[in-house]
């Protein structure tokens, strides 16, 4: 069944085609990852689904009934409470039941009501239960908690909030609201790895359907099952994550590839068989052969598809880049001894210790991933190894012959006031048309090149912040969120690129999937510990090691616990009355436990029925459905409460 289907959608802004004949279809519980280059239509394309803007032509249709939650890139979050009651507003139908049930239990204080009051509030009670009215409060603070606000900001005005704040605000209001179909654009826009780990776990716990614009290929892997890639104006649909779209993607334009060069080796005949017989016995077969080619060579249609084969498959215009050094340096690249990270307020004050790192080694072509919170101070690393910042104990040391390439996350490197072209002559004197040629690789062209840093967006930015480390020579670098603002056609050059340098790369990222291409080491900010945590290892392995290390302290505090269980049992066996209670209690628990077993499975039985009677209700009979689900939510809900209690007696 689908929740939405768009037909036929294009969008013109004036003269402009965005893109056209769009027809896409969203089921119920899919989720879809949107990708390709900034500026192909993709924010376009969501807000028209979103019913936030008008198609130019098309239609796009929702089942009756359906929610859609929409965020957008930079929240517009505008409330005049705090960031907790903007959370409520998610609940607002539960809080006006549960006001409701004050006032029927303040009603039943009147003996003459009693027994009246007392029926219609057991119903609205049991109502109120199974719509989660006594754990609203649990799943705001869970939600705040996995967007990493912290307690003291949930009294905040969201008024003085920042604009990623608003934006995280509002996604937790979202996912709070539980629609239908949330339609995100770059949700993972202001989050740190632990926040977009955390948000992939939700959305994989989540019944309902997704279509999210991301940039982050690690989180795309993770949270969706479909592809839809928007190039050239069109939509390409690719089933999996996007490991999976990769693969497919590039069979596709294999085989397209191919079917073009079949076609242009017939052209090419069809053209010598015309020249040769065009003017001699046979004619008419060549004014014949010339009128198919005519046809076959026209301008693809949507009535004929397949002359697409004649045409080349397009690229995606990317940046051309290439960073590259002469310069070698020595093998022990840095290294830090009893090393404390932070800032002094006052030259007078000691200042404040953000965490301290081990002694730390990166040896020549190695590449260290740090990683963190927001905050946690990892730019502040960056500068305190580059000398801005002076260490608040201990030393930094960088080995011989080594050039640094610094690349910025908040670009402070540009000047304001100068232009892109203006910006490549600090680094290197060159004539004004090798700059423009060599601006074009990063997709510069035309009087972009004389545009002022201060009017370019956080991409171009970047892309002039890369051009100018290309140039540098560095052997060393330190990169503070590159992948930031980047597409991912651009994402993917940078990696390969990356791969390829034959220096040193210290690399700050929340891009888990760079990481993991890239890292021979992870350093991790612990900031409850205050420690810079070491691993020597690529991503995936310290995945798995931070997974095992879970286990092993969940398996150990359980152990300590049984240990402080069983001292506390010796004592009571002192006690023989006390005894006796015990073994009472444990044929109770051993008889409750085998009772809820029995009550798990009837209502796990009931589960499948129902949802065998919803799939063949389908659409046909709306009541039935409507009945069904509001049954099936009830033994859901009986049936999760069953097994939290099994959990209990059966720890």
């Amino acid at each position: 069944m689908s929740l939405l289907t768009g037909t036929q959608l294009a969008k013109s802004y004036g003269p402009d085609d965005v893109f056209a004949g769009v027809t896409v279809s969203i089921a119920q519980g899919a989720r879809v990852g949107l990708v390709g280059p900034n500026g192909s239509g993709k924010t376009s394309l969501l807000r028209l689904l979103a019913g936030l803007d008008d198609p130019s032509r098309g239609l796009v249709q929702r089942a009756k009934g359906v929610r859609v939650g929409y965020l957008p890139q930079e929240a517009a979050l505008y409330s005049e409470g705090t960031l907790w009651e903007e959370m409520l507003t998610a609940f607002d139908d539960l809080r006006a039941h549960e006001a409701e049930l004050a006032e029927l239990e303040a009603a039943m204080a009147d003996a003459s009501r009693h027994d009246e009051v007392l029926a219609k509030y057991g119903e609205l009670q049991h109502q109120f239960e199974i719509d989660g009215g006594y754990e609203y409060e649990i799943k705001i603070k869970q939600v705040l908690d996995g967007l990493n606000f912290e307690p003291g900001e949930y009294h905040k005005s969201v008024e003085i909030l920042s604009g990623g704040q608003k934006t995280r605000a509002l996604l937790g209001r979202l996912l709070l609201e539980s629609p239908d179909l949330l339609i995100l654009d770059e949700p993972t826009n202001h989050l740190d790895i632990h926040a977009v780990e955390w948000l992939e776990q939700w959305i994989g716990e989540w019944g309902g359907a997704a279509i999210i614009v991301s940039h982050d290929r690690y989180f795309l892997d993770q949270a969706v099952g479909l592809i839809w890639e928007m190039q050239f104006g069109a939509v390409s649909e690719y089933h999996g994550n996007y490991s999976a779209y990769l693969l497919q993607r590039a069979d596709r334009h294999a085989r397209q590839l191919a079917e073009y060069e079949t076609r242009q080796e017939h052209v090419a005949k069809e053209q010598d068989y015309i020249r040769r017989n065009i003017a001699g016995q046979n004619t008419k077969q060549a004014q014949g052969r010339r009128r198919r080619l005519e046809r076959m060579l026209r301008e693809p249609t949507a009535q004929h598809p397949e002359d697409q084969r004649m045409f080349k498959p397009g690229e995606a215009q990317t940046i051309k880049l290439r960073i590259a050094t002469d310069l070698r340096s020595g093998d022990r690249v840095i290294e830090t001894h009893a090393l404390a990270v932070g800032y002094r307020d006052d030259a007078a004050l000691p200042g404040k210790i953000l965490f301290r790192a081990p002694d730390v080694l990166l040896w020549r072509e190695e590449c260290a991933a740090l990683i963190g919170p927001n905050g946690a101070g990892k730019t502040t690393f960056l500068k305190t190894l580059l000398g801005g910042i002076p260490p608040l104990a201990g030393s930094v040391k960088l080995g011989s012959n080594v050039k640094v390439g610094y690349f910025a996350q908040a670009h402070e490197g540009l000047h304001p006031e100068r232009t892109a072209m203006e910006e490549i002559l600090s680094v290197k004197e060159m004539p004004p048309g090798k700059v423009r040629d060599y601006l074009a690789k990063f997709l510069f062209t035309g009087d972009d090149v004389f545009k002022p840093v201060s009017v370019l967006s956080g991409g171009e930015r970047g892309r002039v912040a890369l051009a100018k480390l290309a140039l540098e020579g560095a052997n060393l670098l330190l990169l503070d969120e590159p992948t930031n603002h980047l597409d991912i056609p651009s994402q993917e050059i940078l990696e390969a690129v990356l791969a390829d340098f034959p220096g040193t790369i210290l690399l700050v990222s929340h891009d888990r999937y760079l990481i993991d291409a890239l890292a021979t080491q992870i350093w991790s900010v612990d900031t409850e510990r205050g420690e810079l945590e070491v691993f020597k290892g690529d991503w995936s392995e310290y995945v798995r090691w931070k997974e095992e290390d879970s286990r092993f302290k969940a398996q150990d505090s359980k152990l300590k616990t049984q240990d402080s269980k069983t001292k506390a049992a010796k004592s009571d066996v002192k006690s023989r009355e006390a005894v006796k209670h015990q073994k009472a209690e444990e044929r109770k628990r051993a008889a409750r436990l085998s009772e809820v077993e029995k009550q798990i499975a009837a209502l796990e039985a009931r589960l499948a029925e129902l949802a065998r009677d919803l799939e063949q209700a389908g659409g046909a009979d709306h009541a039935r459905v409507v009945t069904l689900g509001e049954e099936y939510a009830y033994v859901e809900h009986n049936l999760a409460t069953h097994l939290a209690e099994w959990e209990t007696l059966a720890g």
